[in-house]
């Protein structure tokens, strides 16, 4: 949920806050729902070894809180997928807090699912050898204002 909080005050405008069990986290002011995925290499748990930077992206049967409807296909449900790192590797200087210990990476649900169809999960490398870049947070609002405007153009070249 700390990632969430972050993307959303790096956004600003969110219209709609996450409800729980939703099928995405947020919803900015221009309609656009928005996945956040979140890994760190370090845990609150003893470590022996760093962990591997993965996130879920599966198909979900998604519950609108809205309709309070269940959805009858797995699917996608957002229109944007935000990738969330805390990056930090050591203990000793780990503040979750320090946004500068983060980063970031941004993708079209569209452009996920061309790539990885059904996939489950997703490591960090495949979503760079996508092209995907890290983005620090101040720079997360214009990558999510891109990611929406070509997914636009997309819905209306495919109309």
């Amino acid at each position: 949920m700390l990632a969430e909080d972050i993307v959303a005050q790096a956004l600003g405008g969110i219209a709609k806050p996450r409800a729980e069990w939703d099928a995405y986290e947020l919803k900015i002011g221009t309609g656009l729902k928005i996945e956040v995925k979140s890994s760190a290499y370090l845990q609150t748990w003893e470590q022996k070894r760093h962990s591997t930077i993965r996130f879920d992206i599966g198909m979900k049967k998604g519950w609108d809180a809205e309709t309070n409807v269940s959805a009858l296909e797995r699917a996608r449900a957002a229109d944007v997928y935000i990738f969330c790192v805390f990056a930090t590797q050591e203990r000793a200087a780990a503040d979750p807090l320090e946004l500068s210990q983060w980063f970031f990476m941004v993708c079209s649900t569209r452009r996920l699912s061309q790539q990885f169809n059904t996939q489950k999960t997703v490591g960090l490398a495949a979503l760079e050898a996508l092209g995907l870049e890290r983005l620090r947070f101040e720079d997360l609002r214009v990558a999510v204002a891109r990611e929406e405007s070509g997914a636009s153009e997309d819905h209306f070249r495919n109309c």
